[in-house]
């Protein structure tokens, strides 16, 4: 896939063919093309011209007329047919795509569409949601609102075209706000409000959503300064952990805001004319409201309603007989023939794929059945925010169940409860995403003054695969160190380990689990390979041993410089030196796994080099290439320096994200060779590389859909 007349690199060019490298450098790394989707041409399969432009007062409004609920009926039937096209496309295409809280929504979205149609000056007329999952509904009412083509739709959470699974203010048309995290709007919202006097502002909201601690502030701000703003909350009974009256018992949602002073009301979502009534009284109502709306997920949908399969991009087979069932046959051909997503980069020193998250649960589960279940109950803790699978603990859960507590979405107060546990010989572990690590920050700081020992897993670290986009990048793992060397903290340190494979995580985690203090492991939401040694053997197979401190040499040899790397950015760091290596350039690879802790031997290797690259998944800001150029400096480095990782907001799609930070292999082989030739290194023509640099472009509004331009990399003397 080159442009016509490029040079294509051969076998040659790379030396010995037991190497195993492709005949072409590099595959076209980049955002599709609008015309390479299969379904490039297609109209919208459902015809979303026949959405009715219904009008209501609420103030005026007593009871909705036969007419208007005929219409607001034919609105919601449309608007779940289109999302559940839409969702399910992404889904099957290997994006995701999160149909049930948007399909749920439906009702009280088309009411709130009315009343902004019939009142706009009495509304801030956006549709503010807590719950980013529910973006379909956001990218759906930008197509009625005429800002989008209903074609778009087809293009969700695709990479590079603006429609990621998390709304995000100007980077798509129609949206007028940011979601952030879960339960992370509303107070938000209450500032609106304060800025917008003598005009309602709404926030939809849903049972996990109110978890949160967040909420808990923004209704007492509410209800203090008696701020017209109104909550229409969607409780459904289902996290994916589950349904949260089985295992929150206690939690509900209308008697918590009640005790914050809220006015609340629960009613029954499905009925059209009880719903209109709660949301009239509570527009009406002079300070602040919340419509707590009861539902089944996926209501009315075979084999799904209730269940938490829901929460997700509705399955293939569900979705198929769903859209047959609405006689929507062009959007059940649709789904038939959509391709999987996948990065044609090819990685020669790649083994296996597997997913490390899923791997700290498994290697956690193996000590712990080693014991017997009285010793493991009176000695191990281990709390899950809500997401079970995602962070790789559902497998203690199965295997240990005396250990487990599903702690629902509640971050800050699951690790704090894990820090209160884990003393005097004690153990607990947490898990969650390592985007929320930034939310327990302050409950890190408590938990190492009070000696605390917690085995923490921040899984979808990094940018890759993470078609959630921005706000769910774990990109700042490093703030959680303390910044305090072991001896201020009497033995007490916080340890950060960010491991390349599957058979790296398994050795940290065996290594480590019966530390004292605190130890951070930060896994991918992407499956990464196993990193191979140039004869196709396991760098961390049988004969690996993990040691705290030190880093590992995984290509090495007389090298003039050194790329150091670890996590997903490793594989591809290595593919980008072992191309070099081939090619003549003298470069070695090292593996910081420990990220927080100086290797004084390798240091040394590293400041006798010519030049040091640090490639990483972390922000550039924050993470290791920042550290490592310290830890350099003091020890008298002298040669040049350089660092690439996550530096801007994301691009949408998933294995796109990687090559738009530019740590993919071709950007690593670009950086690689500048520094080699700032440093003097050699005549460079022997070191030609003949490829191309695509990366997934996030596009500006109105910049076309057009791919980005091929380069040539190209070093030359």
């Amino acid at each position: 896939m080159y442009p016509s007349g490029s040079p294509v690199p051969t076998r040659q060019h790379f030396g010995s063919p037991t190497f195993r490298w492709p005949k072409t450098l590099n595959s076209k790394i980049t955002a599709m093309d609008a015309s390479e989707l299969p379904w490039h041409g297609n109209a919208f399969p459902v015809d979303l011209s026949q959405y009715r432009q219904v009008a209501i007062d609420p103030w005026q409004t007593e009871t909705l007329s036969a007419q208007d609920s005929a219409a607001l009926s034919a609105n919601i039937e449309l608007c779940r047919d289109a999302l559940v096209c839409f969702t399910s496309l992404g889904g099957a295409s290997g994006y995701g795509g999160h149909t049930g809280g948007a399909f749920d929504m439906m009702p009280e979205v088309c009411l709130l569409d009315a009343f902004f149609r019939a009142c706009p000056d009495k509304f801030v007329p956006t549709f503010f949601d807590e719950a980013g999952h529910r973006v379909a509904t956001q990218y759906l009412f930008s197509v009625l609102h005429g800002h989008m083509p209903a074609a778009r739709l087809l293009d969700y959470r695709v990479g590079g075209k603006a429609l990621p699974g998390h709304p995000e203010l100007g980077l798509t048309e129609g949206i007028g706000f940011s979601s952030g995290r879960l339960g992370h709007m509303w107070g938000h919202v209450n500032g609106v409000s304060r800025a917008q006097p003598g005009r309602v502002s709404c926030c939809f909201s849903s049972d996990g959503s109110q978890m949160e601690g967040n909420t808990a502030e923004a209704a007492r701000l509410a209800v203090a300064q008696n701020l017209p703003v109104k909550l229409f909350i969607d409780d459904n009974d289902v996290t994916i952990a589950g349904h949260p009256s089985s295992y929150m018992k206690g939690f509900n949602v209308g008697r918590t805001l009640e005790g914050q002073g809220m006015t609340t009301e629960d009613v029954d979502g499905e009925s059209l004319e009880k719903l209109y009534a709660a949301m009239r009284r509570a527009v009406m109502h002079e300070g602040p409201y919340a419509v707590v709306i009861k539902r089944k997920m996926c209501p009315g949908v075979r084999d799904l309603e209730g269940s938490n399969e829901g929460h997700d991009a509705m399955p293939l087979a569900h979705a198929v007989q769903y859209l047959e069932s609405r006689q929507l046959h062009a959007a059940v051909e649709l789904l038939k023939k959509v391709p999987k997503a996948k990065d044609p980069g090819h990685y020669p020193l790649a083994g296996s794929f597997g997913a490390p998250r899923q791997v700290f649960g498994d290697a956690v589960a193996s000590i712990l059945t080693k014991m017997c279940p009285e010793e493991r109950k009176r000695r191990v803790l281990v709390v899950d925010s809500d997401l079970e699978g995602s962070c790789g603990l559902k497998k203690v859960g199965q295997t240990c169940p005396e250990v487990y507590l599903k702690g629902g979405i509640m971050e800050r107060g699951n690790f704090s409860a894990c820090a209160g546990f884990g003393t005097e010989g004690r153990q607990a572990v947490f898990g969650t995403f390592a985007a929320f690590q930034e939310m327990i920050l302050s409950e890190v700081t408590m938990a190492r003054l009070n000696h605390s020992n917690v085995l923490c897993h921040f899984s979808h670290s990094g940018v890759d695969d993470m078609s959630d986009n921005t706000c769910h990048f774990g990109v700042n793992n490093f703030f959680s160190d303390s910044g305090l060397d072991a001896h201020d903290t009497k033995g007490h340190a916080t340890h950060l380990f960010f491991p390349a494979d599957v058979r790296q995580t398994a050795k940290v985690v065996d290594k480590i689990f019966w530390m004292q203090g605190l130890r951070f492991i930060y896994t991918t939401r992407s499956k990464v390979p196993e990193i191979l040694d140039e004869e196709g053997k396991p760098v961390f197979g049988e004969d690996y041993t993990f040691e705290l401190g030190k880093d590992d040499l995984i290509l090495g040899g007389a090298c003039d410089g050194y790329v150091v790397s670890y996590g997903d950015a490793l594989y591809r760091a290595m593919d980008a030196v072992g191309r070099l290596r081939r090619a003549g350039l003298k470069v070695g690879l090292v593996n910081k796994c420990h990220g927080n802790a100086v290797d004084e031997e390798m240091m040394q290797r590293l400041c006798h080099a010519k030049f040091v690259l640090v490639a990483e998944s972390q922000n550039v800001r924050t993470g290791l290439g920042l550290r490592m150029g310290c830890w350099l400096l003091e020890r008298g480095f002298g040669g040049r320096f350089g660092r690439c990782g996550t530096h801007r907001e994301g691009c949408g799609g998933t294995w796109e994200q990687a090559h738009h930070q530019g740590y993919d292999p071709a950007s690593v082989v670009t950086k690689i060779l500048d520094l080699a030739h700032a440093a003097g290194i050699g005549n460079h023509s022997q070191f030609m590389v003949e490829g191309h640099k695509h990366r997934a472009i996030a596009r500006p509004l109105g910049a076309g859909w057009a791919s980005e331009t091929a380069e040539t990399v190209k070093v030359a003397s």
